[in-house]
């Protein structure tokens, strides 16, 4: 039996994410967040710097007005499309979400490797720390977890990001206000905001990413479970300057990102719609679990759609080598037992 996306992304803690505490220490570990909030004295909005005045990202907002329409459009096409997708493709957009951001925080870890560090765990090598960390941000775009929690934004964020210390009580110092904003907004704030509150503490721009995603997604979604920011270009990520010039980049950006989506999504209905015709003759369940795999994994190795798929060895591959004859997957290796397929988009 093919197995879920829960099941799946719940055991991408191997190996372990610096980022992902521990469970049994969350409720106490929360409860010393919380109560550290309330000891630390909040710092002036002049000492934090106009990068992380409300006020100012509103007045950005109300100039960009016509930017933030077109971002706002691209997304609700998107949560749309989504709504009748299916998880597969959420995990696939997801996969090449923090891929692509990876590339543009300079880790540069292929879609390709990613998925299959994530369903098999091989290919990790000398970069199994940094895979742990991807695997974090895909499990944060994916999964249940919100960023705007029960609690006050300390205990959410720390709740979300897994870790804590002054780099989150900064980062909810400077989000409280924020609600005034726009989602996309406060998230184009959140991100900045949280490069500034761990720039002196190494933090990687990937965390600033996947959690301005997740916000602005869960705000605004209800198929889609985060607004795409680096899928195809990073624009959104890459403005710099005054809080105009960053918003406006934040708002192009995220409409890039989202008609890339869009266009990921198109693609893949119509190889599903393909691939449907070309196996039409076919008997059994083993072809259609397949092509839900493929839907789902940009890359496939054989042990890889046998797990998923549950079936023999033997019928895995047989079918394999059909779905190829046809023209509906293509195999990107020949390497023996590491046989890599992808789908003939």
């Amino acid at each position: 039996m093919a197995r879920s996306l829960s099941s799946e992304l719940d055991e991408l803690s191997t190996p372990p994410s610096l980022y992902d505490a521990l469970e049994d220490e969350e409720v106490s570990r929360l409860r010393d967040q919380i109560d550290l909030e309330a000891s630390r004295p909040p710092r002036s909005r002049t000492e934090r710097g106009s990068l992380v005045d409300p006020q100012e990202w509103l007045d950005a907002q109300g100039r960009l007005s016509g930017d933030l329409a077109s971002a706002c459009l691209a997304f609700g096409r998107l949560d749309a499309r989504l709504s009748t997708a299916g998880e597969g493709m959420r995990l696939r957009l997801a996969l090449q979400e923090i891929a692509d951001l990876g590339w543009l925080t300079g880790s540069r870890i292929g879609v390709e490797r990613l998925s299959l560090f994530i369903a098999l765990r091989i290919g990790a090598g000398d970069d199994a720390a940094l895979l742990g960390h991807f695997a974090w941000g895909v499990r944060r775009l994916t999964g249940p977890g919100k960023v705007v929690g029960q609690g006050r934004w300390a205990a959410s964020l720390a709740s979300f990001l897994g870790f804590e210390g002054e780099a989150v009580l900064d980062l909810a110092d400077a989000m409280e206000g924020t609600e005034v904003l726009h989602p996309i907004t406060q998230a184009a704030f959140l991100f900045h905001a949280l490069k500034m509150a761990g720039a002196e503490r190494d933090a990687r721009d990937i965390e600033g990413g996947v959690t301005a995603a997740r916000l602005a997604g869960e705000k605004l979604g209800r198929g889609a479970l985060f607004l795409p920011l680096a899928l195809g270009s990073g624009t959104a990520l890459r403005g710099q300057g005054t809080v105009l010039a960053r918003l406006a980049a934040f708002l192009r950006g995220a409409e890039q990102a989202s008609l890339s989506a869009l266009m990921m999504i198109e693609r893949m209905t119509d190889w599903e719609e393909r691939v449907r015709e070309a196996l039409k003759d076919c008997s059994g369940r083993t072809p259609g679990e397949l092509v839900q795999v493929f839907a789902r994994w940009p890359m496939v190795s054989a042990p890889m759609a046998e797990e998923h798929v549950g079936a023999s060895r033997a019928a895995v591959q047989r079918n394999l080598d059909l779905m190829t004859a046809r023209g509906v997957i293509r195999e990107i290796t020949g390497q023996g037992r590491y046989r890599i397929w992808t789908a003939a988009l």
